[in-house]
This record gives structure tokens, sequence and C-alpha cells, in this order.
């Protein structure tokens, strides 16, 4: 079967066995990872909590729990440094990987995540070109229907560019709401505060219209609806480029 590349949130798709992008313990984070973890429930975190970690480039196979999908595969890819250690390979590794236990368990379809072109700061046009050439491969001796899903704007671009029309399944909306973390709430409290009387500091503290607050948070929806970086995927960037 051929491979597809779809948008969507890979935590809704519907599948034999979701791959996840995770990190070598195993026990939760950021982007992809998080979002598995927070919607599979906490029986995930505490069957990852007897394998032990995995190594970059291995994969390790889970139960899916609350997810649509049966089984979550678990595989950690490298770290982005320069592209002279090594990372190409290891990330090519976790496709394989991946795809030997999808087969192993009898999987007949598969979604993958970009792995390492998050936070792990793999180029994504480069991410993109291994993940296709892998599974094409595999594909060419397996029948299996394999997804590249694709969550952000950036990625969705490159990918639009590079091998033309990808299925998608969400809108930007739904995209700005869920990518964005602690600070997602922010343009919520906003829109709550619009919808009222709002008061400023002067005398009186009487009620003024809240016009100029109802543009700044359109400004501000737009802006976020922008960002192909959620706060805790730049939070966890900075802290690996500080080791």
């Amino acid at each position: 079967m051929p491979l597809q590349l779809i948008r969507d949130d890979i935590t809704r798709v519907r599948c034999d066995a979701v791959v996840n992008a995770a990190n070598n313990s195993l026990l939760g984070g950021g982007g992809v990872d998080g979002a598995i973890h927070r919607a599979a429930g906490p029986e995930l975190l505490a069957e990852c909590r007897t394998l032990g970690g995995c190594d970059t480039g291995d994969a390790k196979i889970t139960r899916g729990y609350k997810l649509p999908a049966k089984y979550v595969i678990h595989t950690v890819g490298p770290v982005w440094y320069g592209g002279k250690n090594g990372e190409e390979e290891l990330l090519r590794s976790c496709y394989r990987r991946s795809l030997a236990l999808a087969k192993e368990y009898n999987c007949e379809s598969v979604a993958f995540p970009l792995i390492s072109a998050g936070v792990y700061g793999y180029p994504k046009d480069k991410a993109i070109s291994v993940a296709e050439d892998e599974i094409t491969s595999f594909l060419s001796d397996n029948d299996m229907l394999v997804d590249i899903v694709i969550f952000d704007k950036s990625a969705f671009r490159i990918s639009e560019k590079l091998y033309g029309d990808i299925a998608a399944f969400i809108d930007d909306k739904y995209v700005s709401e869920h990518e964005m973390t602690d600070s997602r709430r922010v343009p919520e409290m906003l829109s709550e505060k619009i919808q009222n009387p709002c008061f400023r500091k002067g005398a009186g503290r009487s009620p003024r219209p809240c016009a100029d607050l109802a543009a700044a948070a359109e400004s501000l929806d737009e802006a976020l609806s922008s960002l192909d970086e959620s706060f805790s995927e730049m939070l966890l960037r900075k802290i690996d480029e500080k080791g």
C-alpha cells in the first residue's frame, strides 16, 4: 500500500499502532511525546516504567490504552548536531525498528510523527526525506498502511512542496488550540474578558468598552495560530541547546 502524508493530530488517528517520538527515559516529555501520554492516560506511563528506557535509534512497544490505536511504538530519535554525528543513520534506524515491531505485532496500519523534527532540531525537509525513503523501502516488501502525520504548519508546507497534496483532517483553528500548552490559556482568558465589561486602573475604576482589548486579542490569536513551535517545544529546545 502507498505511503500517505496527512495533516492531523496523531492522538486521534485510528490505526493499529501510533509511533511516539519519545526520549530515552520513555517517561513522557513535550511535543508528540507529551500529547500521546496525556491522551493514553496514566496506564501508559506505568507500563513505560517497566521497559528500562530506550536507546537512540531503537524502539519499544506498549499498549495504546485510551488512544484509538491498539499499540504505541516508542522510538528515540537523534538530536541534530549539524548532521556529522550519525544523525541520519540513527533516524533511519528509528523507522526501521518501528516498522519491524509493527510487523512483528501483526499491525496492518501505522501512523508516524515526523521523528526528531521538533525540539530535537532535525531539519524538517531532511527528516521528511528520511521518513519517506525508509517507509517506501519497507513497503516494497510488506503490505501495510503507513501514514506520516504532520501537525505543524511549517512541516505541512515543506511536505506539500516536496510531495504534492497532503490529506488534511484538521483545520488551523484546531491546531492553534491544541499546539499550545500552558500558554494556550492566554487567548481563552482574553476571549472571556472580551465578552464582559472590563475595568481599568484610574479614577473610580469605571467600566469601559473593550474594543482595544478585543483588537489585541485578535492580534494575539493570529500570532499564536501562526506559530510553528509551541511554548513547551521552544523551552525544551532551549534546554537541549544549553545542555
